[in-house]
This record gives C-alpha cells, structure tokens and sequence, in this order.
C-alpha cells in the first residue's frame, strides 16, 4: 500500500500550492480524490483554484467539512467541480475566506448546487422577496404587512429559522459573485457598488418578509385589521451601500393616531423577527431616540423635525427611504421631511455643528485603535460621508442632481456639478471603495459586525485579508505589505481630502445665504440684490446671467460661487463696480483652469478677491495681467511678508536673462505688475503697515531701473563694438530717494557718469547719453499698466540740461549756479542703481551742499520760505481745496517735507542723525536732538502718514493717481474701506479726521517753518 505520508523522498509536497499544513491537506486532498503520490494529476485545475484562495487551508478544510456531512453528493460535486469553472471559482473563494459559510453549506450541503453556472440565483428586491416568504410558506398579493398581502404560515422561532437559512443563503449568492474571481480570475468582477446595492435590496426583502411574519402573528391576537405605518429606511440600507453585516437603522410613521398602538405592536414583532433571522435593526434614529415613541405619526414626525430636531438629524434623514409597509404612506413622509433636510443649512452654527459631530465620533475611537478603525478613524469611511453630507446640504438647497442618498453618487455630482474637483471626486470614490472592500472581506470571514483592520504585525491574517482584496505576493512583496502600504496610502488620501472640504472656508458662507436667495426667480432676485445694496439690479442680473449661462462645468462652479460673492461684494463700498470687476476677471482667465477652483477650495480667497474687487478698480486691471497673485490671496506669508529686496533680487534676476531691450523690459513690467499687485492686495486687506508698502514699492521701481540699464548698457556697447567708455550710477531723488513711492509716484532720478581708463569724457558722455534715452525710452513706452515715468527735471539746469553729467560737473555746477531750492532737493539723494562705488562718491561730494558748514543763512532760509508759499499758492489745481489736498493741501506732504528739509539744511551739517533721506527718519532725529518737540514731531508723523495713506487709497480705488480726497460719497466710502475703516463708519468722520489730524501739523508748520 502506497504511503500517504508527503514528506516521503520524492513525493510532491502541497506547501507548493500555498497550504501551510502539508501533512493534513496531503490527507484531505487524497480523501477528495484530487492527490496521488504523483501529485494532483488531472485535479491540477481545481488544486490550483484553491491555491489561490485567499486561505487555502480553510477553503480545502471547509470542503472536507462538507464532504463530511453528505457523503453522497461529493462525487457530484467533484465532478462538478472538474468540469464548472465558475462553480469552482464561487465556492472556493467563499470558503477560503469564511467560516460563516463553510458552517452554512455543512449544515445545509445542498446549497452548493446555487453557485453552479447554471444556478440563476435571485436578483432582484421581488425575487429575494419572494425567496424569503416563500421559507415562511407565505402567500397572497400585495404589500407584505398591510391588509391583503401575502400571509405567513410559520411564526415564532419556526419562522426565525427558516428565514436566517434562506437568508444566509442568498448571501451564499452574493458573496460569490463577489469574489468569484479570486480563485478563478476569468470569472467576472462584479463592482464594490453593485455589490453594495444588491446587499441593500435584500435587507429591504427581509424588512418585507419580516413584516409579514409580524403580521401573521398580530392577526393570531385576534386583530382583524391591520394598522398603516411605513418602514423608512435610513444610513446605510437608506442609501443603499450596505454592508454584509450591518445594523439596518429605521423608523416606523403610522398614518394616523388610530393606528399608533398596533402599529407599534406590529413594529415591534418585526423587531423581534429581524434581529435573530436577518441582522441587528436599529430604530434609534427615531424622534427622542430611544427615548422616543417607537412609532408615531406623520404630523407627529414633521411637528418633532419643526420643533426639537438637532443637526444631526437631518443629515440622518438625508439617506430616508420608504422600503416596507404602506407605500403611499411613506413617499408622502418621504415628501414631508426631505424640504426640511434642504433648508437644515440655514440653522444657526450648522456647518460648525456637523463639524463638531465629526470631530465627538472621532474623539469616542480609542486611541490604540484609531489607526486601524476603517469607519470611525482618521481617514476612515465617516471622513468620506461626512465631507460628502455637508457638502449636499449645503449646495443641494439649489441644486437637485446633488440630492442623492448614496454616497458614491452624491460624489459623482459634486464632481461634475464642480463644487469639488475632479480629481478629488475621482480620488474620494476610488478610497471609498477600497475601503469598503476591505471591509466587506473582514465581516465575511465569521459574517461579523467589524470594522477593524488587522493588527499591522499580524501576517496571517493581513495575508488572508490582502489576498481576500485581491492583492498577490510578488516578488519581495507580500499580499499583506501590499494590503497594509495600499490601507495606510487610501487613509492618507481620504483624511487629506477630508480636511480640504469638509473644513473649507466658503460652506460656512455659503451656508449663510438664505435657501430662497439661492433659487429665485428673476424679480425676486432683483429685489435681493437691490436690498444686499446693488444700485443696479438689472446690471447685477446681466452679470449673473453672462456669468452662469451654458451647462459647463465653469457656470456650474460659477452658479455655486455666486450667492456667496454676491453676499460679500454686498458688504463691499461698490458691489455693482466689483460684480462687474468679477465679470471681467473671470471671462479674462476663463482658460485659466485653477481659477475658479482656487475660489471653491479656498474660502478666504474667495472672500478677500471679493473686499478686493469692491473697493478697488487698480486690482482687478493689475489682475487680469497677473492672474497668479491670486493664489497668493489663501497664503497670508506669501502675501504679506515677503522681504522688501526679496522681490527685487527675483526680477533683477528673471531680467537679466534677456540680451533683448524690449523682451527684458516686457519682463520687467511683468515682475513689477506682480509685485505692485501683491503690494496692493496686502495693503487693502490691511495686512502691511505703510513702511513696508513704500519700502517695497520703491525697492521694486529701483530693480526695474536697475534692470533696464544694465540691458541698455550691455545693448548700447553692442552696438558701439563692444566698447564700454563710461559707467553711469542712477541718483534717486524725491519719494524714490527716500524710500517713500506711493502707488502712482514718478521716480525722480539724475544720472552721473565717469570715463572708464583713457576714454575721454566727450566719448564717456555720449555713450551715457545713448544709455539714459534707451531707458528712459524702454520704461515709458505706453502701457495698461501704472506709468513707469522716469522723471529727471530736478537735475541742474532742469529740463534745459544734459541727461547726464560727471561726477565733477554735477559738483562744479552747484558751487557755482546751485540754488537753495536745488540744494534742498539733494536732501533726498541717494544711489539707487549702476556703478554702488561712483554712486557713493556722488553722495560724498554733495554732503559739503547740502549739509553745508554752519547751516544756511536766514536769506537762504526767507529764500525757501519764499518759494513754499508761492508753491502753494501756485501750484495748487484750480478748483482744488486746500483743506483737503494730500499733497500741496494745509498740513499736508508738502508742510511736512519742507519743514524737515529745512531744519536738515540748518542743522545736519552739526547734526549727523538728520543726514537722512527719509522724511519720517528726520523728524524723528529731529525729535530727538531737541530740534522739534516730541509732541511737534508727533503730529508731523501723524499728519504725513495719514496724506500718504489718503493718496495711496485714492489710487487704489481710482486706479489712476490723485491728491484729493474724493468729493463722491461712493468713492470716498472706498477710499475709508482702503484705509481699514469699519463699513459702519461715517465717511464725514474720515473727513473730519483727516482735517484735524492735518490742522494740527500745519499749526507746527506756521510755528517751525514759517517762524509765525
């Protein structure tokens, strides 16, 4: 007799098939006919199907278990086995990975003959219906549970088994369609969502079945009439996503007061039914909870949900569906309840509600179980639900195609009705399924309620679980280091996408609008944007109307966005000037394609382009040409806190690139259209003090500058050979000198130059000359953008003299011809660009000028006094008032700069502190040496900013320079907005403050510069 015994020398061994009990699999497969001493012959392919099983020791033992309970159907089995592809594939993944089933099938065997191929198994609600009653010996039309349906013969514990063994086994059917392709992979995959679906069905035939049994037995109490309630379906089965083990939560509505008491007798016995025959029913979600009624009526339900209802609740009802019971019933609970579900958003604190109820359940996950809990952890399924429940009761107020139950396809909709990205959809639903893959495979193994991975040094059972999903050892890599890198990558991603929508900013906002604001029909819109402050609602409506017209995903995004921009642009000074701003934008960078995403998934972008775009006119046409400064609107650090000559660096940089005069400055203005921009946007939404704003605004013109002549140099000695006769250094004067540019300011410059080594200074001149007209050409050729106007009229002799002189000419010419006022203009140069050392020398050689030994006489000093006040009464527009002018107006720039200058001019020679180009720095020096009180300097300071800050904001609003406070009530509400002021706030009070800050300098003023 041959020995059995497969350690034998030479014998095959099954370890090689993947069962890691050799010796007793050698003896189960022997007793099955499917292994000899030679191997398993022509049983290779069914050998090798069990291979593949997710646990092939427990799908080779279960079998051994049926063989056991009916001997006389093995050999029919067997050889279906043999000769059925599909019946091998279905039984044996089932039975490599459930010992739920293999206890099924050992005491019902029969029930393997289901799963041949030529088995058509029920597959629909009617079919597993029918199946279920027909266990119970039901019979009769109708609606089981209501008078005239199908009535059940068995009752009590009979019918409880019955059913629990005609429901396990259309579970058989289902979980091997399922996995049949595990251990045949030929066989068809039958989707995560399909499957979901057809688990969901067959709860509602139990619920059916159920109620019949309930039924039958009422009526053996000797009720003749059956009361009318509904069963309505709620969370999973509700949405039809069920899984195999799951609590199937519901709630019973009866139709009237009458049949409350029986009916609740009749719940109730179907309670008793469901839980031991089927799964675990839960009727928790009912009005009070547990503590509630557990049926009552429709107006009972409505007047409940209108009363006392939480949050919470009506996100619960988001996935209600009537599936048992009186029909009509519950379609018409169903209408009742579900307009409360799209109007639930309005409820104060609500999205901050459903955010805290994410945050309660997450919290209640013990610590050492939260990275492996599917469900309730971080990155786990109620991720998924959550931000996908919010976000359809927050949109779904206006739009119908997000109002589904399911989850995958309330993702789907979010996804083409763009209130969230493709991409993050596509990566939502394919985490979602994994997921509940994985979960589907944990609750087959014993058909148990879990929802916990595997321990992460668990091998075998993350081995058994990684192959049940589909995942194979290759290579070095095993099923379970696959399954575990694949869980923790599909956690990361879910928990990452989470965060992304379920705390964007905007839902807040939009949760906000009013549902009827979100759906109104024209007239009445018109009539809200008139109320929300637009002056022209049929304006505001042609906007709306161009904006959102079409059925592509860019006007869906753009019909989500609107009601809340529409809402901001309201609190704005000009919501009709930033609608139209907003119009512009967005068909500007209509083929922008993160546009509109970017203000979807960045609330506060949303929200600041709004404040943006309603008060100022300069930074929607700065935007359209630099359209990436929007993405720094949702990154305060990046806006804000960029370093003054960070900038600078940057564009001189990118310029430098260029060896074409037109293509470098193209980049210049570029670089400098970004930066203004980003300035801009800083300074309205009060981010920056007003330093930094000059600071940078000057610091970017000094790079432009700088760039444009090193092109024009490197050009301009290109075009003379190669030679370079001269080097040229750029003085800044005025606002440029002292670091003090507002948004619409000129840079004053003079430029001075030095013959290189024996060039003679006729050549050295000339080749400046060519060098100062390129820039001067490059950076004043027209443009949309802000002006880049260099302006070199304070160099001797003004608009009569040389572009450009040398070193000692400049020197030569203000010993002899200089005039005080020239010598007061040098107060504020400074080297700014070219040559630093020629630069610096200039600077050197006008100290003795303009800090001159003993300070200057008082003729020179009547002699300035003189030329201030006929600049004041000169130079002042007609029709301005002076009260008001920024620049030239009482106390304003103008006071302030010519009282500093002076006292610089009398005593910097003995002073070195007010040898400064900036006029804040020299009134402070001033202060404190004891040349201005401190209360003196104060008000000065005070009064300097303020005009600096008023121009500034009426260039941002305007979008073109101005120095007079705007007389338009409109313009001037901008203008206090730009500034920081409260909308509630007066604009007579922002007048009123300006005029007293400056009445106070200009009394320093008439004291210290004009002695009076």
């Amino acid at each position: 007799m041959a020995n059995s015994n497969s350690s034998r020398s030479g014998s095959p061994s099954t370890a090689r098939y993947g069962f890691s009990d050799a010796e007793r699999s050698e003896e189960q497969l022997r007793r099955a006919g499917w292994w000899s001493d030679r191997g398993p012959g022509e049983a290779e392919p069914i050998v090798a199907a069990l291979s593949r099983t997710p646990d092939p020791d427990l799908a080779l033992h279960s079998l051994d278990r049926l063989h056991e309970a009916a001997p006389e159907q093995w050999g029919r089995l067997s050889a279906a086995l043999a000769e059925d592809v599909g019946l091998r594939g279905r039984l044996f993944s089932v039975l490599g990975d459930s010992t739920a089933f293999a206890d099924h099938l050992a005491a019902h065997p029969g029930d393997w003959t289901r799963l041949t191929s030529e088995a058509t198994p029920p597959e629909t609600i009617d079919e597993w219906t029918a199946a279920l009653l027909e266990a119970v010996g039901a019979e009769g039309d109708g609606e089981p549970g209501t008078d005239g349906g199908p009535v059940a013969k068995l009752q009590g514990p009979e019918a409880v088994r019955a059913l629990r063994a005609a429901y396990r086994a259309l579970l058989l059917d289902v979980a091997a369609r399922d996995m049949g392709s595990i251990a045949e992979p030929g066989l068809p995959t039958v989707p995560y969502d399909e499957i979901a679906e057809m688990l969901s069905d067959m709860a509602v035939a139990a619920l059916k079945a159920a109620l019949a049994v309930a039924a039958a037995e009422l009526r053996g109490t000797g009720v003749e009439q059956l009361p009318r309630i509904s069963v309505i379906a709620m969370g999973k089965c509700g949405g039809r996503e069920l899984n195999y083990v799951s609590d199937v939560d519901v709630v019973f509505v009866a139709d009237s007061e009458a049949d409350v008491a029986v009916g609740t007798r009749l719940a109730s016995r179907m309670m008793r039914v469901v839980g031991p025959a089927f799964f675990e029913i839960d009727a928790n979600l009912r009005p009070e909870g547990k503590a509630g009624a557990l049926v009552r009526t429709l107006d009972g339900h409505l007047s409940y949900y209108r009363r006392w209802a939480r949050t919470w609740e009506f996100q619960a009802l988001l996935k209600a569906r009537p599936v048992a019971g009186d029909a009509d019933l519950g379609v018409r609970y169903l209408n009742a309840v579900r307009p409360m579900v799209w109007t639930a958003a309005e409820r104060e604190d609500f999205v901050a509600d459903v955010r805290s109820m994410r945050r309660r359940v997450e919290d209640h996950v013990p610590t050492d179980l939260a990275e492996r809990e599917l469900k309730l952890g971080r990155g786990g399924l109620r991720d998924v639900e959550f931000a996908v429940q919010l976000l359809q009761m927050v949109h779904g107020r206006s739009d119908e195609s997000l109002r589904s139950s399911s989850t995958l396809e309330a993702l789907r909709a979010l996804g083409d009705g763009g209130y969230v990205a493709r991409a993050d959809a596509a990566d939502l639903i394919d985490s979602y399924r994994f997921l509940r893959t994985v979960e589907h495979r944990l609750q087959l193994r014993q058909l148990r309620r879990t929802h916990l991975f595997p321990e992460f040094d668990d091998a075998e059972a993350l081995s058994v679980l990684g192959r049940a999903v589909g995942f194979r050892s290759s290579g070095r890599n095993t099923a379970a280091q696959a399954l575990v890198a694949e869980f923790r990558r599909h956690a990361k991603r879910v928990r990452r996408l989470h965060e992304k929508l379920f705390y964007r900013p905007l839902l807040e906002a939009v949760a906000k609008v009013p549902t009827e604001a979100m759906r109104l029909t024209t007239s009445a819109a018109a009539e809200r944007l008139a109320a929300l402050g637009y002056t022209s609602p049929q304006g505001a409506l042609r906007h709306i109307g161009a904006l959102t017209s079409g059925v592509s995903r860019r006007a869906s995004i753009q019909g989500a966005l609107l009601p809340v921009l529409l809402d901001l642009l309201g609190n704005t000074p000009d919501p009709d000037g930033g609608l139209l701003a907003y119009r512009k934008v967005s068909e500007a960078l209509a083929e922008t394609p993160w546009y509109l995403r970017l203000l979807r998934d960045e609330g506060v972008v949303a929200e600041r382009l709004a404040q943006l775009l309603g008060t100022s006119k300069l930074v929607p046409e700065l935007l359209i040409r630099a359209p990436e400064v929007l993405r720094l609107l949702g990154d305060t650090p990046a806006l804000a806190e960029r370093g003054a000559g960070e900038a600078a660096v940057s564009l001189r940089s990118a310029v430098g690139r260029y060896t074409d005069p037109q293509r470098a400055a193209s980049a210049a203005r570029s670089l400098r259209r970004h930066e203004l921009l980003r300035i801009a946007c800083a300074d309205l939404l009060g981010l920056v003090e007003l330093d930094a704003v000059c600071q940078g605004l000057s610091n970017i013109w000094i790079a432009v500058l700088e760039s444009a002549l090193d092109v024009s140099m490197r050009d301009t000695a290109a075009r003379w050979e190669g030679a370079v006769p001269a080097r040229l250094a750029v003085i800044g004067m005025g606002r440029l000198g002292g670091a003090e540019l507002g948004y619409g300011s000129d840079a004053d410059v003079m430029f001075v130059c030095e013959p290189i080594d024996d060039a003679d200074e006729a050549t050295a001149l000339k080749f400046a000359g060519a060098v100062v007209e390129q820039v001067r050409r490059l950076l004043g050729a027209p443009s949309q953008d802000p002006p880049l106007e260099v302006d070199i009229d304070l160099r001797p002799e003004g608009k009569q003299g040389p572009l450009v002189r040398t070193l000692d000419s400049y020197v030569s010419y203000y010993r002899r011809w200089g005039e005080a006022w020239e010598f007061q203009a040098l107060l504020r140069a400074r080297a700014v660009a070219g040559d630093a050392d020629l630069g610096e020398r200039f600077c050197r050689a006008i100290d003795p000028i303009r800090y001159p030994e003993g300070g200057i006489d008082d003729a020179k000093a009547r002699e300035i006094r003189r030329i201030k006040a006929r600049v004041d009464a000169e130079r002042l527009p007609r029709g301005a008032d002076p009260a008001t002018h920024t620049k030239l107006g009482r106390g304003g720039l103008a006071d302030v700069e010519w009282t500093v200058q002076l006292l610089q001019l009398q005593h910097a020679h003995a002073v070195p502190q007010l040898r400064t180009t900036s006029t804040l720095g020299g009134l402070r020096a001033a202060a404190e040496v004891g040349l201005l009180d401190e209360s003196d300097a104060q008000e000065l300071i005070d009064a300097w900013t303020l005009a600096t800050r008023f121009r500034n904001a009426v260039m941002l609003v305007r979008g073109k320079p101005g120095d007079q406070l705007p007389k338009h009530v409109q313009e001037r509400a901008a203008v206090a907005a730009a500034l920081g002021y409260s909308a509630e706030v007066d604009t007579g009070e922002v007048v009123d403050d300006y005029l007293r800050v400056t009445r106070h300098a200009r009394s320093v003023v008439e004291r210290v510069f004009y002695e009076a």
